[in-house]
């Protein structure tokens, strides 16, 4: 591999391609054009990245074997044929190669992004702008000539893929809805790229699940949620009285306020107790799920 090495590491692993029933212990290289399962000189696969249309944390085709426990699995094509390969190391591993795959095969992509389509209900005028693609953990960033901005993943309430008219043409689109500065925010980006598309609706998938499963572990109860709804409806608290919106007394709300806090979805501000994403994020799902 002549260029520059992102990833090298002991593994073990297999391809459909390699036609083995077990996997085998080898060194697993990483650049920024291939993936290289080498298990020793004379015996090695090469994957261009450009050949990659998937890539799944976690997931073990079945004709590969219940062999595999920590894994990525890549799907690609290969003389007109598509294939897989399945690598296996411990989760650390695992995590952080995964992670440099991803990192590999979306920066940099070509985007036409408009980054607030829409504020609260409200459909604005901003069209399309140019813009390079980036992810980072927990993030994805977009690059501008006029600017960067970037959609923290523990802000976004949903996100899906569709199309998309732009400058007359039907394209491939990713959405995502997200909440900034207290608002919810509708961020559209075209990728020209499906199979970059669809690799990233996978990466977002992936950091997205971590998010709604630590959501999940919170417990509301009724009084908690109508507290984070109330804040979350009527915005900025500087001077609001709080008890009186949810109906409580003050110590009561004080109470909810502080396992809120606890819980890492209400936090101290200048003005007063405000939402953390997290907790703008919690407010705004259950808000859908009574509309809904």
């Amino acid at each position: 591999m002549s260029e520059s090495v992102i990833a090298d590491f002991v593994g073990q692993f297999n391809a459909e391609v390699m036609t083995r029933t077990e996997p085998v212990q080898g060194r697993v290289l990483l650049s920024q054009k291939r993936m290289v399962l080498a298990a020793n000189e004379d015996d090695k696969l090469t994957i261009p990245l450009s050949a990659v249309f998937d890539v799944a944390v976690g997931h073990v085709p079945p004709d590969l074997g219940d062999f595999f426990q920590s894994t990525v699995t890549v799907a690609f094509e290969r003389g007109g044929q598509r294939s897989v390969a399945v690598v296996e190391a411990d989760d650390d591993k695992i995590e952080k190669f995964s992670t440099v795959l991803f990192k590999a095969i979306i920066n940099g992509t070509e985007t036409s992004v408009t980054e607030q389509a829409r504020v609260g209900g409200r459909v604005t005028d901003e069209g399309f702008k140019s813009a390079k693609l980036f992810v980072e953990a927990g993030t994805v960033e977009f690059r501008r000539p006029d600017g960067t901005f970037a959609v923290s993943l523990e802000t976004v309430t949903d996100f899906e893929r569709g199309q998309r008219e732009i400058a007359g043409e039907d394209r491939p689109v990713l959405t995502f809805r997200h909440m900034k500065d207290g608002r919810a925010v509708t961020t559209v980006a075209a990728v020209p790229s499906s199979r970059k598309l669809s690799i990233l609706g996978r990466y977002l998938r992936l950091e997205y699940t971590d998010l709604v499963q630590e959501l999940e572990d919170v417990e509301l109860t009724d009084d908690k949620t109508e507290l984070l709804v109330a804040m979350y409806s009527t915005g900025d608290t500087e001077g609001m009285p709080l008890a009186s919106v949810v109906g409580k007394d003050g110590s009561e709300v004080t109470m909810l306020l502080r396992d809120l806090q606890e819980d890492g979805l209400v936090q101290d501000s200048p003005d007063g107790p405000a939402l953390t994403p997290k907790g703008e994020v919690v407010a705004s799902k259950h808000l859908e799920d009574v509309n809904q």
